[in-house]
């Protein structure tokens, strides 16, 4: 599979930096950023030009949590200068570079961490000690014997490009795309790394080869030789780490064992990880690297311990932020499972729109939820008009699934918990399967779809991404049984897509029977509680004789467009269907002030219990949401409902689970012009529906399973 060598369109950060700018050294400007405060200063210095500062994106907010955090971009890429000439990228030149960046971020001190070593940080440990507490290498590639580690000499032309042989001038000038998807293959040795190499090939796109080829002009200019290394390794004071993965592809593992022995440094093996483990795995260098640094505890001035028989049960629930739906139906779970475990306390790790909902029911958020990077605000921002690609958005938010699992990782040290509960939390689920021994509570995994499914115009790369997604879910599972105490089902058997999860996989639904169990749905209301429908709109505020359309978009701002058509629409409706009462709730991250207006139109904000109005109304038009659109299933009202364009989990698990309920009128963003919708409204307002009856006792199903971890 060919990727693409350009880093396009940056994607959210998970934190942003508390300051950044330049630098200018013997005419070369560095920019550099800072992040975080407190002490000991953590400085990431960038390795090589063939990649900038953003390879640290897995590290940065963690540590920069605890401590400050200084990073900045090499000469030749990312937006510091590329200077021409191989002198200038000499690793005596990076190890200046440093300090200069230092001493523009204010820093007299610092950890240095650095991946991939040729020099540069062995050199400022060295030659300056009284800027260095400590040294952290990762993959170092300082040699102290001159055994050759079989790559070519840079100038030779096998012409074969085979392997290491692709490292040559000659091989670079006819195909430098084909030598960097190599080399970042050759450092993500570890399988499932799709997406760590092609970040690490769009930011060797925002350099050029001129400028690689410059640097590279033989390895004497690339690295210290080991004459020099034998040299400064008696000069280094400060205490050092080294961190190697043992199927290192780049540089064999003994090099850094040979190296942590010359310094008397301490040595950690990671068993089975390539050449860059702080990118594929982060929960465990960023935790080594804060142990080493003195960082990352969260002590309280005073602490009372107790004893674990005295202790109350407690569970910490984490419910996906993306659209307001799990927020809905987890409230109902946690009242009826406080119901069936008196004395149980819940406290919430969620973050915006779910805290608004909490937050009305009074609910416990945890604190630490502050420390949460919004995932609906990269929702938003991965979004086009109408047109969201959820499998790509959400493989794009890997760095905040990161950052938000090292919050969780930090509470659970810190505070006993019986029960960890987590509806579609991404971030727990998968990084609890890429470190098992971080397991300490019994847990519960909660979803309304299994399967990432490509979209038809994706072609072959996203069928392989998805499968490829989809086979590492299944060897997590396979391998580690023991880590799900409960996975269930929101649904039953029958909601599940007829669909394999891709070539040589099983099966979805074969698979899914075989290991979860099933709540039924979970709508977070009764219909039959709400009472009388005609008292209900008398409640609300609505006539007896008006017809009433609700549009409602769901707790992100991903619906504005949606909206927008709706609205435009609301004229012709009400020609059509005269007395027409049109209601728009813009939801809790949409200004009503953004959206247009028409006399006798209604546009609200967030309104809490929107559920009772979409019972009331005669007709609704949503978004494709599952929980919107089972909650109108569950209230016997007619609705239309619109797709996200590349909204896999819409477009096909969800339309799978309507068309079993025979429940409302899909319909086509791209082709729904004002007039088709405002036609569709007249067709559908008020018509009689024969749905399949939505169970009511989901949640009751779903406490019962979870209350027996408890």
């Amino acid at each position: 599979m060919t990727l693409t060598m350009t880093a396009g369109r940056e994607q959210t950060r998970a934190r942003y930096p508390d300051e950044e700018g330049y630098t200018e050294r013997d005419g070369v400007r560095l920019f550099w950023e800072r992040y975080g405060a407190g002490e000991p200063t953590i400085l990431l210095p960038p390795t090589w030009e063939i990649v900038h500062s953003r390879f640290w994106k897995g590290q940065i907010p963690y540590l920069a949590r605890h401590t400050r955090v200084v990073t900045f971009d090499p000469r030749g890429n990312g937006r510091s200068d590329r200077p021409q000439g191989f002198e200038a990228y000499r690793r005596r030149e990076f190890a200046a570079d440093a300090l200069a960046v230092l001493d523009a971020a204010g820093v007299d001190r610092a950890v240095v961490v650095t991946w991939c070593d040729m020099g540069e940080a062995l050199i400022l440990a060295a030659e300056h000690p009284e800027r260095v507490a400590g040294l952290v290498f990762i993959g170092p590639s300082l040699r102290l014997d001159e055994a050759d580690h079989g790559q070519y000499p840079f100038d030779a032309d096998p012409g074969t490009g085979e392997g290491w042989a692709k490292e040559t001038r000659g091989y670079w000038l006819r195909d430098w795309p084909g030598y960097v998807e190599f080399f970042f293959a050759q450092c993500l040795t570890e399988p499932h790394s799709t997406k760590q190499i092609e970040d690490c090939v769009g930011w060797a796109g925002d350099t050029d080869m001129e400028t690689i080829l410059d640097g590279f002009r033989g390895w004497e200019t690339k690295i210290i030789d080991p004459v020099e290394v034998a040299a400064l390794c008696p000069r280094v004071r400060c205490p050092v780490l080294v961190i190697h993965g043992t199927e290192d592809a780049q540089v064999e593992a003994s090099v850094g064992a040979d190296l942590a022995a010359e310094l008397s440094g301490r040595l950690v093996l990671l068993e089975g990880a390539g050449h860059a483990p702080h990118a594929r795995d982060p929960v465990k260098v960023n935790t080594l690297v804060a142990s080493f640094a003195g960082v990352g505890e969260v002590a309280p001035a005073a602490r009372t311990w107790t004893r674990a028989l005295r202790r109350p049960k407690r569970a910490l629930y984490l419910s996906s932020p993306i659209g307001l739906g799990h927020a809905r139906r987890d409230l109902a779970i946690a009242q009826e499972l406080r119901a069936l475990v008196p004395g149980l306390e819940i406290d919430w790790l969620a973050q915006d729109p779910v805290t608004r909902v909490l937050e009305a029911e009074g609910e416990r958020i945890h604190p630490a939820s502050a420390w949460l990077a919004n995932e609906s605000t990269h929702i938003e921002r991965e979004s086009a008009e109408h047109d969201l690609h959820a499998f790509q958005a959400i493989r794009r938010m890997d760095e905040i699934l990161v950052a938000n699992f090292m919050v969780f990782h930090d509470i659970v040290r810190e505070q006993p918990y019986d029960l960890w509960v987590g509806d579609e939390a991404w971030e727990l689920d998968y990084f609890l399967h890429e470190n098992p021994e971080e397991k300490r509570a019994a847990y519960a995994w909660l979803t309304d779809f299994v399967g990432w499914l490509p979209m038809p115009d994706g072609g072959d790369r996203e069928a392989f991404l998805t499968a490829d997604y989809n086979a590492e879910m299944i060897e997590h599972i396979a391998r580690f049984p023991r880590l799900r105490d409960r996975a269930v089902f929101v649904g039953n058997p029958d909601d599940i897509v007829p669909d394999r999860f891709g070539p040589g996989l099983p099966p979805i639904r074969e698979w899914v029977e075989g290991h979860y169990d099933f709540a039924g749905y979970v709508t977070g209301f009764d219909p039959a509680g709400l009472g009388d429908r005609e008292e209900l709109r008398r409640r609300l505020g609505y006539r007896p004789d008006e017809r009433v359309c609700v549009v409602t978009v769901g707790g992100s701002g991903v619906g504005g467009h949606l909206l927008r058509r709706v609205i435009a629409a609301y004229p012709e409706a009400r020609r059509l269907v005269p007395g027409l009462r049109m209601v728009v709730v813009a939801g809790p991250r949409i200004d009503p002030a953004s959206l247009p207006t028409h006399d006798g139109l209604e546009v609200h904000p967030y309104v809490h219990g929107l559920y009772q109005h979409l019972a009331a109304s005669d007709l609704a038009v949503v978004q494709g949401g599952l929980t919107t659109c089972m909650e109108l299933t569950a209230a016997g009202r007619p609705f239309l409902y619109f797709p996200l364009a590349h909204h896999f989990e819409q477009n096909f698990h969800v339309h799978h689970r309507l068309r079993r309920y025979n429940a409302g009128r899909r319909m086509d963003f791209a082709a729904a012009t004002p007039e088709v919708i405002a036609a569709a409204i007249a067709t559908e307002i008020g018509r009689p529906v024969d749905y399949r009856p939505v169970e009511t006792d989901g949640a009751a199903r779903a406490a019962r399973l979870l209350a027996e971890l408890l």
